[in-house]
């Protein structure tokens, strides 16, 4: 369990806007690039896409071990 705070980016509104530059920043970071980042970018805005920032303040309740 973690508690902590979100933040919502606003919704991509333009290819080039910031919240589509870091849906591109978040995309490399997890599968490297895309083949047309062109069309990701408009995907993006036709799709409303947003990023969401999750910062855990504190975590509790695993010990870090599998339960027998």
């Amino acid at each position: 369990m973690a508690e902590g705070d979100a933040e919502l980016t606003p919704v991509a509104a333009d290819p080039h806007d910031a919240t589509a530059d870091e849906l591109v920043e978040v995309y490399r970071a997890i599968q490297g690039e895309h083949p047309d980042w062109e069309e990701f970018r408009a995907a993006m805005v036709a799709e409303r896409r947003l990023v969401v920032r999750l910062r855990a303040e504190r975590g509790y309740g695993w010990g870090g071990r599998p339960d027998p």
